[in-house]
């Protein structure tokens, strides 16, 4: 692969618009994730909408290529990239050692010198193992060396709490990564946004973590065409109601509408906005749905101590204090590591009776 000349990064971007080689390079406007009217759907599982994304960049932009622990003949470990390596070569899907900070040093580089590298960790919390390349290069770089360098890279891979995988392959690195200075956190929840935001992230100019809940790959839903492209910085709104606003991203999406289904039934009708954006807030949307509602339930999988609800927690309270009629609660994982055995692990995360719990409470 020809190394090409690094371009300067720009401002954080929205990306959600159809890309032609006029702007592909620039800064795009920020807009809703709405997309093109007449694109077409189709339904696959989130694994294969993360594949169709990653194969139509990669066909659509040469300097896109991807690293990781077995990401190209055996196809990444939940298949994302599974049998792309026929299509685009060994150099394109590259199959690295075991050892996280080298490719992601690596991949940090090849960002700086032009390529458009997505970096796979095969479990999020083998991460941490990098966490030199991604806290002081990826996120710093394009500062300390005043601009002259970009690093146009996304940070992708399983996380969450799965099914008994133990402490160390449930971690939720998401609250780790919020304090470092230059980096974006996008966290996708069905297989329609996993596809857009993957796309939209791989064009963005700055670098991405890009989350991808282990239990949710197999879900199953509708996927736009190859034009449409999420906005990074906007949170959906997948309910609208009155009573409360109900904050949450990834698998929580599910875990949330379980319970509003049965709170449905009882009369009540609350908000639930899937924030997506994790770092920055789109405090637009979660401000609006504030000011409708009064009240607000944060749910995640993070842990409660330095979590994202923490972050956001604060943020509401700093500034919409005087639109709330009710203090903001957190619903998050205990502050412990999770347990392997089924019932112990199921009691360390936020199930959909606390939640409908904790709407009767608030909401009264």
């Amino acid at each position: 692969m020809k190394a090409m000349r690094a371009v300067p990064l720009s401002t954080p971007v929205c990306v959600a618009r159809r890309w032609t080689p006029s702007t592909s390079a620039k800064t795009l406007s920020s807009v809703r994730p709405v997309v093109s009217a007449r694109a077409e759907s189709s339904e696959m599982m989130m694994w294969e909408s993360l594949r169709q994304g990653l194969d139509e960049e990669m066909e659509r932009d040469p300097r896109v290529m991807m690293m990781g622990e077995d990401v190209g003949h055996y196809g990444g470990s939940y298949k994302v990239s599974y049998d792309l390596y026929k299509k685009y070569g060994e150099m394109r899907l590259l199959d690295t050692p075991i050892c996280e900070n080298g490719f992601m040093g690596m991949g940090v580089g090849a960002a700086m010198t032009g390529l458009r590298p997505i970096v796979e960790g095969m479990n999020m919390g083998f991460l941490l193992l990098a966490f030199n390349q991604i806290s002081n290069n990826c996120g710093m770089l394009h500062y300390t060396s005043g601009g002259q360098y970009s690093v146009p890279m996304v940070i992708r891979g399983p996380g969450g709490v799965g099914r008994q995988l133990g402490a160390e392959h449930s971690q939720r690195l998401e609250s780790y990564f919020q304090s470092i200075p230059g980096v974006q956190l996008v966290a996708v929840s069905t297989p329609r946004n996993a596809k857009a935001l993957l796309k939209a992230a791989i064009r963005s100019d700055n670098p991405i973590i890009f989350f991808e809940h282990v239990l949710l790959y197999n879900i199953k839903g509708e996927v736009g065409d190859k034009d449409e492209v999420q906005c990074l910085e906007r949170a959906e709104v997948v309910r609208e109601g009155t009573d409360v606003s109900i904050f949450c991203y990834s698998r929580m999406r599910y875990v949330v509408m379980q319970a509003v289904a049965q709170l449905e039934k009882e009369g009540y009708n609350p908000e639930v906005i899937d924030l997506i954006s994790l770092k920055p807030f789109d405090m637009e949307t979660i401000s609006k749905s504030v000011k409708k509602t009064r009240k607000c339930i944060i749910v995640e999988e993070c842990m409660k101590t330095g979590g994202i609800g923490a972050s956001l927690s604060a943020v509401i309270n700093e500034s919409l204090f005087d639109d709330l009629d009710h203090q903001v609660v957190r619903l998050s994982s205990q502050d412990v590591p999770t347990s392997y055995a089924f019932e112990l692990e199921s009691a360390t995360i936020v199930q959909p009776s606390a939640v409908e719990e904790t709407v009767r409470s608030v909401v009264g």
